[in-house]
């Protein structure tokens, strides 16, 4: 028998894509340590892992054609226009604890996903 704690979440979407307030004070703090402010966090889908898309999170200072940028206070957050459909309704958090310490991506989208996490399909 598993227990769940559930926990108040502030979730913002503006273009699909969420970011919870947790997430998005990581992500300005990275940035604030590397000294960069004209940085964003890509977020694209790419095949492969186990099930056959995998997610991709890194800073990136490039703007592609189609890109859909959403802001979340100074974070903005870019996806390219073939990772954009798959990411609708798909929330970004972080967490840290003694079991497991990164972001999270929770997507309604993704009909099942492999064992690790790091794949879905």
């Amino acid at each position: 028998m598993s227990t769940e704690t559930t926990q108040d979440i502030s979730i913002t979407s503006t273009a699909g894509i969420g970011l919870t307030d947790v997430a998005a004070a990581k992500v300005a703090a990275l940035l604030a340590q590397e000294g960069r402010d004209d940085l964003n966090l890509r977020v694209a889908v790419q095949p492969g892992g186990c099930s056959g898309l995998r997610y991709q999170l890194y800073f990136d200072d490039r703007s592609l054609d189609g890109d859909t940028v959403t802001t979340f206070g100074s974070v903005k957050v870019v996806t390219d226009k073939m990772s954009t459909p798959y990411l609708m309704g798909a929330s970004i958090d972080f967490v840290d604890t003694i079991e497991k310490q990164g972001f999270t991506i929770d997507n309604p989208q993704a009909q099942g996903s492999c064992a690790c996490g790091d794949s879905f399909n």
